[in-house]
């Protein structure tokens, strides 16, 4: 059979009718077209791996060809790593202005550097996907060391919804582990 008469795959498809306006809806939002390329890619990466996901699982995944509007489908996809992108950017420049108050000889090497950074964004997106009162419980007890009983007085809460959060953080913080690690 020769490619001419074999079928397409729908994510080319996709690909190829809808990544230079995606790109273009990017470059327009981030202002640089190195970033709008990198987001871009990164969207139809999502793409793929949804769809792998759903066809490991057995569900019926949608033929991206299906999909009725693919622009606002790849747009809602890169909004999210538009705000991912923002949210990382504000992560590194926060922790570039501690390095900055940093005697020379504590400032850590740019491998050392790179790793904690992936690892505050790594944090960031856990906490993220956290409730907000769930968040903030979890982050008295966490960083501030505040027992149960403070965090509800604290918060105006009972001990048994602190006790509540505090298992849904807990459960949050195990999925979004064994998400990300291989």
């Amino acid at each position: 059979m020769s490619d001419a008469c074999a079928p397409s795959d729908p994510v080319a498809e996709l690909y190829r009718g809808h990544h230079g306006w995606l790109h273009g809806w990017l470059r327009r939002k981030l202002g640089c077209t190195h970033n709008a390329a990198d987001l871009a890619q990164d969207t139809f990466v999502r793409v793929i791996r949804a769809r792998t996901a759903q066809e490991e699982d057995g569900a019926s995944a949608a033929a991206p060809a299906e999909i009725r509007d693919p622009r606002a489908y790849l747009a809602t996809i890169a909004n999210g790593l538009v705000v991912d992108f923002f949210r990382r950017q504000s992560l590194e420049r926060a922790y570039l202005e501690v390095l900055a108050r940093l005697p020379e000889p504590q400032v850590p090497s740019p491998e050392a550097r790179a790793l904690i950074l992936e690892a505050l964004a790594e944090i960031d997106a856990m906490l993220a996907g956290m409730g907000p009162k769930v968040r903030e419980a979890f982050l008295l007890s966490q960083l501030e060391g505040l027992t149960y009983a403070e965090i509800a007085r604290r918060l105006g809460i009972s001990l048994r919804t602190v006790n509540n959060y505090m298992v849904k953080a807990t459960l949050h913080c195990a999925s979004h582990c064994a998400a990300v690690l291989p």
